[in-house]
């Protein structure tokens, strides 16, 4: 299983979109900033807005891409279907 995520800062003024295998790890590295010179620890994007499952990596790929080129209103669109509150959806696991 593969996920596609999207990631805000605490403003929702910058989204980061990604993909992995296991959302959980990765987004425990975004929290802990793992990545020195990353986009995400730059702009302190580390809350998980979004995301959806894929079977294939392929099929994840493809659609990060899709959803990294969509204009912002689209992504808020997105957003908001699944995490009406706009909290970060990670608190409830434990790191």
């Amino acid at each position: 299983m593969y996920y596609v995520y999207i990631l805000s800062n605490r403003w929702h003024s910058v989204f980061y979109t990604g993909f992995t295998n296991d959302i959980q790890r990765r987004i425990f590295e975004h929290k802990t900033k793992v990545f020195k010179d990353a986009f995400t620890r730059r702009f302190n994007v580390d809350r998980l807005m979004y995301y959806e499952m894929r079977d294939t990596y392929k099929d994840a790929i493809a659609r990060e891409q899709e959803v990294k080129h969509l204009r912002r209103e689209y992504k808020m669109q997105l957003i908001r279907r699944m995490n009406p509150g706009m909290v970060d959806l990670s608190i409830r696991w434990s790191m």
